[in-house]
């Protein structure tokens, strides 16, 4: 969420940023009208009750005069108690009107706020969409096969680790099995990057996969991506999209001790997502599913460490990148394509020989202030100090589906069998290679 004090002073500034991004439909104006509005009622209001604590003292003095004093100053006495007494009810109940008017405005302010995105960063670059991006390395030049490399689709079914049939019987489209070695390379993955991560320094978190409404309100993922969620409607419990949401509301509505930031969180958890904004791309294989595995990233810390953590956040996913000892490239996002949340994006691609594409297996975002700010998360530089948001920022290190898709891709064999990255097999009991049954 946006500071509303920035879009107040700076209105011309947000909406010049805001359009670097595409969005020009944000009715700023009556943002500030609101804005207005919703603090001409807490100034009235505050006057007011004010005014009825003055009242309540001058009354509870009367009070005593009328026991002790003589008739005529007595009666002097009763009659401005019940003067004071007429005012008192009259202010309550414009108070009241007041505060059912401060209701109704700040509720229509926050709707409004809560479906701004995040303003771009100085340095993200300009464009309209994802053909905006820009590449700002690459690792080294794919490698080339001396036959004919195959899609890890046509690989995993001929190896017996990936099942679409059954996963199709199961749930549908867009859901798989995956079976003996290739269920057992994804658990070695997941356990080599999450202590690959601890190693670094991070804090191992296993959250809820299900998690209430408030919490994806106070992360960004409400309002505008609803209808890319699962929602158990009955329980009213969210199926997470990504550890992203469970990680920035473990401290949500906190004041985070100053000597604890920063705070670095890896969690591996399974996501969900209808994949609605997939449709037109190219979903076969293990690339799009509903269910994914993920272990993800994340960190809060003071205002301006936020640049140099997103530099370490990129570092630890292309080192994954780099110890897979396969092809990546390192991919910034325009201001078209950025997520809501973030403020500067970079995206981790691998390089898949199969499918001859890249397999972006990462996004690595500074979100400045603006989840933190929606999830009303605090710390204090010392004691009494005024509170401050911090920063927050999240990535993925990796997600697990395209990470798979592309080591069966890359380290195909001729005979068609498929060699264990070194780095994974010590989490494998000694298998190296993976061959039909």
């Amino acid at each position: 969420m946006l500071d509303i004090r920035l879009i107040r002073e700076n209105t011309d500034l947000v909406r010049a940023a805001l359009s670097r991004r595409g969005v020009t439909d944000v009715p700023l104006d009556e943002i500030i009208k609101l804005d207005e509005k919703n603090r001409e009622i807490i100034t009235e209001v505050e006057a007011l009750r004010s005014e009825r604590n003055t009242i309540s003292k001058e009354i509870g003095q009367l009070a005593r005069v009328i026991k002790t004093a003589e008739t005529k100053e007595k009666k002097h006495a009763e009659h401005r108690r019940t003067d004071l007494v007429a005012r008192s009810s009259f202010v309550g109940e414009k108070v009241e009107s007041l505060d059912a008017d401060l209701k109704d405005v700040e509720g229509k302010l926050r709707d409004h706020l809560l479906n701004i995105p995040n303003i771009p960063h100085e340095d993200s670059p300009d464009g309209h969409d994802e053909s905006g991006n820009v590449t700002i390395r690459q690792s080294s030049e794919p490698p080339t096969l001396d036959f004919e490399p195959k899609p890890h689709w046509e690989i995993g079914e001929a190896l017996g680790i990936i099942d679409f049939e059954r996963g199709s019987k199961l749930a549908g489209s867009r859901f798989y099995v995956l079976r003996d070695a290739g269920s057992h390379l994804q658990r070695a993955l997941i356990s080599w990057m999450v202590d690959f991560h601890t190693s670094r320094g991070y804090s191992e978190v296993y959250p809820p996969a299900m998690i209430k409404e408030e919490n994806l309100w106070a992360g960004g993922w409400l309002p505008k991506f609803g209808e890319n969620m699962y929602h158990d409607a009955e329980e009213d419990f969210w199926w997470i999209p990504t550890a992203e949401v469970a990680l920035t509301n473990m401290h949500r509505d906190e004041i985070i001790d100053f000597d604890s930031l920063p705070i670095n969180y890896v969690a591996y958890t399974p996501c969900f997502r209808r994949e609605k904004m997939s449709a037109g791309r190219d979903v076969r294989g293990i690339k799009r599913g509903h269910q994914f595995d993920k272990v993800e990233l994340y960190h809060f810390v003071e205002p301006d460490k936020s640049d140099e953590t997103l530099d370490r956040l990129v570092e630890g996913a292309t080192a994954i990148a780099e110890a897979l000892e396969i092809t990546y490239r390192l991919v910034e996002l325009c201001t078209g394509d950025l997520g809501f949340n973030s403020a500067r994006s970079f995206d981790i691609e691998l390089w898949a020989p199969g499918s001859d594409e890249w397999l972006e297996v990462a996004t690595c975002s500074n979100c400045t202030d603006f989840q933190a700010r929606r999830a009303n998360i605090r710390f204090r530089r010392e004691k009494g100090a005024r509170p401050e948001y911090p920063h927050t920022l999240n990535g993925s290190g990796l997600a697990l589906p395209r990470t798979l898709a592309a080591i069966i891709e890359n380290y195909q064999q001729a005979d068609g069998s498929v060699v264990i990255p070194e780095v994974v097999r010590p989490y494998m009991n000694g298998l190296e290679r993976i061959k039909a049954p």
